[in-house]
C-alpha cells in the first residue's frame, strides 16, 4: 500500500537543509483515522497507510503555493480553502501533529496531466519555499508525480489527504 521510490530520498537529495521537519503525506478514510496516526511511533506506518514521505514539504505554506500554481488561484485563496493546512490534532501534542490538505489540491493533483505536472513543477521550484531548500525542477517534478499518485489512490477510495509533521 505504500508509495515506493524512496520519496524521502527524492526530496532530501535535492535539499540543502538536513534539519528540516519530517512531513509524511498519506490518505485516510476520515479525520479521526488520520489523527490516530499520532498514536503510532514514527508517524504513519507504510504497512498500514499509503505514505509519501517528503522531508521539509510544509503542509500549509508549500502546499498552498502548489495549489495556487495548479489551480490558477492566488496563494491567499488557496491557503483560505477549507481543510488547507488545517490542524486536526491538538496543538499541545509533544512531538508531531496532523494537518489536512484541501480537497481542491487533491482534485488538482488527480486531474493534472503529465505535462501539467511538469509545468507546475517548474513554477513550484521557483517559489521562495522550495528555492530556500535547493529543490530543483527535476526534484519538484518527482515530488508532484508522487503526490499525484497518492491523490489518485486516495480519490479512488473516497479518502482524503493528510500530513503528519514532526521534527
Amino acid at each position: 500500500m505504500s508509495a515506493d521510490i524512496g520519496s524521502a530520498v527524492v526530496v532530501s537529495a535535492g535539499c540543502k537543509d538536513r534539519g528540516m521537519p519530517m512531513c509524511d503525506y498519506f490518505w485516510a478514510p476520515h479525520d479521526d483515522a488520520a489523527v490516530g496516526v499520532l498514536d503510532q511511533p514514527g508517524g504513519p506506518d507504510a504497512s498500514g497507510f499509503d505514505v509519501v514521505p517528503l522531508k521539509g514539504m510544509d503542509p500549509s505554506v508549500t502546499m498552498a503555493s502548489l495549489e495556487a500554481i495548479l489551480t490558477g488561484c492566488t496563494y491567499d485563496e488557496a491557503s483560505a480553502r477549507p481543510r488547507a493546512g488545517h490542524l486536526l490534532s491538538s496543538p499541545d501534542h509533544e512531538n508531531a501533529f496532523i494537518t489536512s490538505l484541501s480537497d481542491t489540491l487533491q482534485e488538482a493533483l488527480v486531474s493534472a496531466s503529465h505535462d501539467g505536472l511538469a509545468d507546475a513543477a517548474a513554477a513550484w521550484a521557483e517559489t521562495v519555499e522550495l528555492q530556500a531548500h535547493g529543490i530543483t525542477d527535476d526534484t519538484a517534478r518527482e515530488v508532484l508525480v508522487l503526490l499525484s499518485g497518492l491523490a489518485d489512490r486516495a480519490s479512488s477510495g473516497r479518502r482524503r489527504l493528510y500530513c503528519w509533521w514532526a521534527l
